[in-house]
């Protein structure tokens, strides 16, 4: 790993320059001061009791400017990818997907696009594709080794009926489509590790689960994570109003239940990723990497800098206040003796 200290907007330097405003301000009435005080005979103080001030005025737009140019720890690494594993995320875009609790909470298709994110970043050596999924399984991103082309193809491109079911029917989804992942060249020849990770509520019309996990079988194999996005109670709403025509189904947790007994797989809570990750890694197993580019990480340091400049300043606080608190008690103490 090779790291490195850069400046992401260098010109805010120019922030610094603030320090010669006061600065000439202070130099002008010091001048004034020095020119009254002779005018007076009266002694020149001492040159420490000025430096805090002087220091202050210095360092606080100083540092201040430093952290303008947004200084940043930039680290790179070889970023290794498998050459024998590959995974398809496939996510529900049935109508039904926007089922939420009430208005305004996380619909199913924004959870289930949010745990799809989560789990691919649990797999980053592992190219990965994106497809979704309603009477027929299309696919949006073949695997692909970036995971930032991955999240921006799930934030941007998976959308509820984007593209429409072929049929229409009152429940559009049917499982029966993940057959095409086995027989529709989803994965290349040299993926001998193919996992699909499905993302549904599981509403679907009835099918044959033996058909599928035929065709899962005939793809050499792909092993099948089931992840199901749903909770009781949830309903479409339309501009906060609800809509009439849905209907939650409590048994599509069995059709899901039963397609991973007949495909050897596995079906989970969206509430728990950390099984599915585990599920996930235990399917792709380990294989030979090879590099491919270099993973870039920035982590920026202002905020720390720009709270340092605060240091100078808590110690001009800390030096000044007993000063002027003794000076308040004493004067406290006169004002008592006197009214004695």
């Amino acid at each position: 790993m090779v790291a490195s200290i850069v400046f992401l907007t260098p010109l805010g330097g120019l922030v610094a320059l603030a320090v010669v405003l006061p600065l000439a301000a202070l130099a002008l009435a010091a001048r004034r001061i020095r020119g009254a005080r002779e005018l007076l005979g009266l002694p020149a103080p001492a040159v420490a009791s000025r430096l805090p001030q002087l220091v202050v005025l210095v360092a606080v737009p100083t540092i201040l400017g430093l952290a303008a140019t947004q200084p940043a720890l930039r680290s790179q690494t070889n970023a290794r990818v498998r050459t024998d594993a590959q995974a398809f995320f496939v996510l529900d875009t049935s109508r039904s997907m926007l089922a939420a609790r009430a208005p305004g909470d996380p619909t199913r298709i924004a959870r289930a696009k949010r745990a799809a994110i989560a789990l691919r970043a649990a797999i980053p050596d592992v190219p990965a594709g994106v497809a979704t999924l309603t009477d027929r399984v299309l696919p949006n991103l073949l695997p692909n080794p970036d995971p930032a082309v991955f999240d921006d193809t799930v934030e941007r491109a998976v959308a509820v009926g984007q593209p429409p079911p072929q049929e229409t029917d009152v429940t559009a989804t049917t499982l029966a489509a993940l057959d095409a992942l086995g027989t529709a060249n989803f994965f290349p020849a040299t993926a001998t590790r193919r996992l699909a990770i499905v993302l549904t509520d599981g509403e679907s019309r009835p099918f044959d689960v033996r058909q599928v996990a035929r065709a899962l079988a005939a793809g050499s194999g792909i092993r099948l994570v089931l992840v199901r996005v749903w909770a009781p109670g949830e309903a479409v709403y339309d501009q906060r109003r609800l809509e009439q025509g849905y209907h939650e189904a409590p048994a599509s947790g069995e059709a899901l239940d039963s397609l991973a007994v007949a495909t050897g797989g596995a079906v989970f809570d969206e509430q728990a990723l950390g099984a599915v990750i585990r599920a996930a890694k235990a399917d792709l197993g380990t294989g030979p990497t090879v590099v491919q580019g270099r993973d870039v990480q920035t982590r920026t340091l202002a905020p720390y800098v720009a709270l340092v400049a605060l240091l100078p300043l808590f110690l001009l606080i800390k030096q000044r206040w007993p000063r002027s608190r003794r000076r308040v008690l004493a004067d406290d103490d006169r004002s008592a003796k006197g009214e004695g």
